[in-house]
């Protein structure tokens, strides 16, 4: 129909209106299909425009006829400028890895003993490739596509929702029926090996420079700012997990995964139900001898216990399920000439010696340095320079040197000779003495702490990361320069930098500098006074305390609840029952209190604290499940609990808000003792603290 054959719309009764709309909005989405997902437009930019304007036209005056359906509604069909910010309603967690045999059966033999099961009593478990792409996690409800995210950090994803649709293997509309209302598929956005070659020769005909690895290509390609650009490359899509559901999928990982191939989604059919460690070894090793032949990258078989009612029991630790597991395969390998030995020093002061190696691809990836670990292993492997090395990349990320080939050449490199002394400040570089085994510890640190300057700038570094203080635009560069110039020397500085900035303290003034501007200095400032708010457990994990990293500082947030108690107790340690208190946190070791009783012994990281808590406002932890009788509350469990393991009881009682504790003190609220309970009883009682049966307990919590 031509543009002059139509009505006006000002002249549609309803009828016609509603006719018109759906007519326009199947052509306008027949487009969008040709355009993004086919790169094959078949009617002009102006064209388009037409029908989008006439389509927005109708719904101005019929605006009931504007439903989520509409192509004026849905995202993706233009260029977005930039990703909107998805929460997950699940987080997207990663997994543990095993890399051996004796790994994949501690996993099965930790869930016998978490869920309580003999040794001989069968755990179903599924195992499938690993695909070495992008997550992605695409919400459907009622059936229809709502948004797409990728995994971000775990808890929110960037909005990709316009480039997902563009791939083939996801569906707008899911097929079929009996997919409940809510629906979060989740699988991994990957590129085939032939497509990737082909990608890489226009990259290369079109004089731009060439993607490292497939990975690299599909997760560059997913994040086009241009849907349109994304359609060119062709990426695809593995369904394999799922985010909030309305409704259960099945009782089963195998079965829901099925059920989601009846929803349109690919699904690997590598997939496969085990009985045994001994099958999931012999699916691994049949996986692992198909891998060159699967046309597209996988780095490992994920294991994942069948029943979901297992996994839901079973929970989450840290960043990853009890639940599942990534088997890695072994790391390619390669052969190099090791070049030089050099020593880098950590934040906390660690001597790293780093092999700088003649250039080599493993695994796709050019590598040019490698890790030789510590001293130890230096000497083990009797790596010298000029030495021919076999390096990997463990886990198929980190270089390593794993051997040397001709250790009984003529003509060899002296052993090398480890530093005594830190290469950045000149301070001793010590080993410590373990109390526990009596050997010294296998890493050489510094012992100029805050005056040698790698440790400085390592830990500013740290400050500033993702994990942390999250600053963008202050990355390792930028802190380089201003640490070197002087003009960052602490974390508060970071803070003032403005402000010193604009009272002419700084000269000459950034934005005049090389490398600067108005506006990328004023990108930064704002940058930074966006991060004057942040959670206890990142500042905590900020600071860059040895022993105390992301999960502990976690642990202390939780605990603790506020930075004012957080610091009263750590300022306390000489103190024995507030190290006791500290000692009694489940997960809490003495490594991570000793190093808190060594950093906050120090005058000037307290001075310095001062300065940079003056800058900010740290927020208490959230308490988790506040609406739950026990949040807030310290539980120690002793004695033989029958309806839940140990763990599985401390697991439960965290994941309600409470405090678990392995030491009964003044400040414990309860105490659940089953059977054989013992001395932990008897103090109970002297101390008043309320005890519970293991029946009392689950009355307690509402699973009575």
């Amino acid at each position: 129909m031509s543009a002059s054959a139509l009505k006006d719309v000002e002249n549609l009764t309803a009828d016609e209106a509603r006719a018109e709309h759906k007519r326009l909005a199947k052509e306008i989405a027949a487009h969008d299909k040709a355009y993004y997902q086919h790169d094959a437009p078949k009617i002009s930019d102006a064209a388009y425009d037409t029908l989008r304007q006439r389509l927005e036209a109708v719904e101005a005056r019929f605006p009931e006829l504007a439903d989520a359906d509409s192509p004026t509604r849905r995202v993706g069909a233009a260029p977005s400028g930039k990703f909107g910010e998805i929460v997950h309603a699940v987080p997207m967690l990663s997994l543990g890895n095993a890399f051996n045999d004796e790994d994949v059966a501690d996993f099965v033999g930790r869930i016998r003993r978490f869920l309580g099961l003999a040794e001989d009593a069968p755990v179903a478990i599924t195992a499938e490739p690993k695909i070495d792409g992008l997550s992605a996690s695409i919400r459907y409800e009622k059936g229809r596509i709502v948004h797409g995210a990728t995994r971000g950090d775990g808890q929110t994803g960037e909005d990709v929702t316009a480039n997902l649709l563009t791939l083939d293997d996801i569906p707008e509309t899911l097929p079929g029926s009996g997919w409940p209302d809510v629906l979060e598929v989740r699988g991994e956005v990957y590129m085939s090996h032939e497509d990737f070659a082909a990608l890489n020769r226009r990259q290369e005909e079109a004089g731009k420079p060439a993607y490292k690895n497939p990975r690299n290509a599909a997760a560059g390609s997913l994040r086009q700012i241009d849907p349109a650009m994304t359609a060119q490359r062709p990426l695809r899509f593995f369904a394999y997990a799922w985010g909030e559901v309305s409704a259960p999928l099945a009782e089963t990982q195998l079965e829901a995964v099925r059920r989601l191939g009846d929803w349109g989604f690919p699904t690997n059919p590598l997939m496969t139900r085990c009985e045994s460690v001994d099958d999931l070894i012999a699916v691994y090793r049949d996986i692992e001898a198909k891998r060159a032949t699967l046309g597209y990258d996988i780095d490992g078989v994920v294991y994942k216990t069948d029943r979901l009612d297992w996994q839901e029991r079973l929970g989450f630790v840290a960043r990853a399920p009890r639940w599942a597991i990534a088997h890695k395969f072994p790391a390619e390998q390669a052969t190099t000439v090791l070049e030089a030995i050099d020593i880098q020093v950590g934040r906390t002061g660690a001597l790293t010696p780093v092999a700088r190696l003649t250039p080599v691809t493993v695994g796709g990836v050019v590598v040019t340095n490698a890790t030789l670990h510590n001293q130890d292993e230096l000497e083990r492997k009797d790596i010298r320079i000029g030495d021919t090395v076999v390096i990997q990349r463990a886990g198929d990320v980190i270089p390593q040197v794993v051997r040397v080939v001709d250790p009984d050449r003529a003509g060899r490199a002296e052993p090398f000779e480890f530093p005594t002394e830190c290469p950045v400040c000149g301070s001793q570089a010590l080993r410590e003495h373990d109390p526990k085994t009596g050997k010294l510890d296998a890493v050489r640190r510094c012992t100029g702490g805050l005056i040698c300057a790698a440790q400085l700038k390592e830990r500013l570094k740290h400050f500033v990361s993702r994990k942390a203080f999250d600053i963008e635009g202050l990355g390792t560069r930028q802190i380089d320069l201003f640490h070197e110039e002087g003009l960052v020397r602490e974390p508060a500085d970071i803070f003032t930098l403005k402000r010193r900035n604009e009272a002419g303290e700084i000269t000459p003034p950034l934005q005049e500098r090389e490398g600067f501007g108005e506006t990328s200095i004023g990108n930064l400032f704002a940058a930074i006074d966006s991060r004057r708010t942040i959670a206890l457990g990142r500042f905590i994990n900020a600071l860059g305390i040895r022993h105390v990293g992301e999960n502990t500082a976690q642990l202390f947030a939780r605990t603790y609840g506020s930075w004012t108690a957080f610091r009263q107790a750590a300022e306390n340690l000489a103190d024995e029952t507030v190290r006791a208190e500290m000692l009694g946190i489940d997960g809490i070791g003495n490594a991570a209190v000793e190093a808190l009783d060594q950093y906050f012994t120090e005058q000037h990281n307290r001075d310095l604290l001062d300065r940079l808590v003056a800058e900010l406002v740290i927020e208490d932890a959230e308490a988790v499940a506040n609406d739950s009788p026990v949040a807030g509350k310290t539980v120690v469990f002793t004695g033989t609990l029958e309806r839940m393991t140990r763990d599985e009881a401390k697991a439960k009682a965290q994941s309600l808000g409470a405090k678990v504790s392995g030491s009964v003190s003044g400040k414990t609220d309860y105490l659940v003792a089953g059977p054989g309970a013992g001395s932990k009883a008897k103090k109970a009682a002297e101390l008043g603290v309320e005890t519970l049966t293991e029946d009392e307990w689950f009355v307690l919590i509402g699973e009575g």
